[in-house]
């Protein structure tokens, strides 16, 4: 936390010995709104660039035995591969309890943290970008009580609790994801899997048109309501801050991250159209997006279901 000088221009007399690249750098400081978005941007490049690894890694390592989902195909040969990285060493105990849906075993401890990094990449990778208009907001409200002399918070704690539910929903997709590959597994039979992923889509589709997903978009798209009503001068209440955020976008796109389940946990290809979707529907003012992709992931699953039932 820190304290500024009340009406005080960043590039007054106490930069005067600065150069001009200097005095640029100390404006940035005193105002954080694009140095923060950079990270953001910064931070989700890596995640997309780790999850695109895994990716090409498990292209490389199971090649056309191992489809990666709708789409994979068109852009596996472009993706990186680094034998022996850490996206590779993950990608490759992921594979030992499945990449998608069918396949099992391996050790389940390493598999599970695995599991973990891949989720919590992804979560990232999605849904920072998605919540760049909210980091934003707390940006200019900061920058604005920054210059009346009010103690303020730098915004990445706000954004490393934001993260943090998203660290903790990563334990749940990766146990939901394990439990359905112990069921594919058991029943080792095309049409259970064909149910699971057409279950899965189905039951996304239909959330979109729940009054829990419309509360919680609503949040999503006026941040400023609950920052400005709830703002805090302290790090710890600044996080908290955060950690609310965070469990909105949660409640708002869980059922969206679920549907990688079904489309393959790696398919980049996916994860960039449901990124665009995300941010689509909490940036527009209506609900015709969030309807329209309902219906359709709704219809996609019904249709998986009957493919297998018959």
């Amino acid at each position: 936390m820190f304290t500024p000088r009340a009406n005080t221009d960043p590039l007054d007399g106490r930069f005067d010995r600065l150069d001009r690249s200097g005095r640029m750098i100390a404006g940035l400081a005193r105002r954080p709104l694009w140095p923060v978005l950079a990270m953001v941007v910064l931070t989700a490049g890596a995640a997309w660039w780790f999850v695109m690894g895994m990716a090409g890694s498990v292209a490389q390592l199971q090649g056309s035995a191992h489809p990666l989902g709708p789409g994979m195909s068109l852009i596996s040969p472009y993706l990186p591969f680094e034998p022996g990285s850490f996206a590779a060493t993950i990608a490759a105990l992921c594979l030992s309890g499945d990449a998608g849906i069918g396949l099992a075993g391996g050790p389940v401890l390493s598999t599970a943290l695995a599991l973990y990094v891949m989720w919590f990449a992804m979560a990232a990778a999605m849904m920072l970008p998605t919540a760049a208009p909210m980091i934003r907001t707390y940006a200019e409200i900061a920058d604005t009580a920054a210059a009346r002399g009010e103690p303020v918070v730098h915004p990445v704690v706000l954004t490393a609790g934001y993260l943090f539910v998203w660290a903790l929903a990563a334990i749940g997709f990766t146990s939901v994801q394990l439990a359905i590959v112990q069921i594919a597994d058991i029943s080792a039979t095309g049409p259970v899997q064909g149910l699971i992923a057409g279950g899965i889509l189905i039951g996304a589709g239909l959330y979109q048109f729940t009054s829990l997903k419309h509360a919680c978009l609503t949040k999503c798209r006026n941040p400023f309501t609950t920052l400005f009503a709830r703002w805090k001068t302290t790090v710890g209440g600044v996080f908290r801050l955060g950690v609310e955020q965070g469990v909105w976008c949660l409640g708002c796109c869980w059922a969206l991250m679920l549907i990688m389940l079904a489309v393959g946990s790696m398919n980049v290809v996916w994860m960039t159209a449901l990124t665009v979707f995300a941010f689509l529907e909490k940036t527009e003012t209506g609900r015709v997006t969030t309807k329209a992709g309902g219906a359709i992931v709704s219809i996609w699953g019904a249709v998986l279901v009957w493919v297998a039932l018959t």
